[in-house]
């Protein structure tokens, strides 16, 4: 398979966890017209302070994040899920199991986003556990990971909280990153 080694992940499966939820959360496809409620996410400017390489005009960026989720769908390679509160029917980020390639090897990685106005609640964990619990119970994958910058130390306490701890520090994408990881009890 041109030098990529494949960690035990199930082919062909839905990634999306269209439909599922959590204890305040509705996870959802992202539709079209969900772009000026995810739009605040790249007018904030601590939203990409971690990530190198992004368009800096925010509505560029945020079109090219859309492209890249609908990409997915079409490809089935996973991607992220609209996150609406259940008490309000608020969008309020994006989380997903993603498939991604990290230093030649293809693996589902756990995405996630919050709308910076609803951050620090405990949605990203939130929203990562149940990815994580989706994809061991229907048994997507031996193991899981996150792939993020070494200097995100919010997004490094989501995956601790959610059980992972690091197993390399890598690059990707032109960017240093730990992956921390998790793999299936089951």
């Amino acid at each position: 398979m041109n030098g990529l080694e494949i960690i035990k992940m199930t082919p062909l499966k839905n990634y999306l966890l269209n439909g599922e939820e959590s204890n305040r959360l509705i996870f959802r496809k992202l539709l079209k017209t969900d772009f000026n409620d995810w739009l605040p996410f790249h007018q904030d400017p601590r939203s990409s302070q971690y990530w190198n390489g992004l368009p800096k005009d925010p509505t560029i960026a945020c079109k090219e994040q859309f492209n890249r989720v609908f990409e997915r769908y079409d490809q089935n390679l996973g991607g992220m899920n609209a996150l609406i509160l259940k008490t309000t029917n608020e969008f309020i980020g994006l989380s997903g199991l993603l498939v991604q390639t990290v230093d030649d090897i293809q693996e589902l990685e756990i995405g996630y986003s919050i709308l910076p106005k609803h951050w620090k609640k405990g949605y990203a964990t939130e929203a990562a556990k149940k990815c994580k619990e989706y994809a061991f119970y229907n048994k997507l994958t031996d193991s899981l990971i996150s792939i993020i910058h070494i200097d995100n130390i919010p997004s490094q306490k989501v995956a601790i909280n959610n059980e992972m701890h690091l197993s390399k520090t890598s690059v990707y994408k032109n960017n240093p990153v730990h992956i921390y990881r998790i793999f299936n009890p089951l």
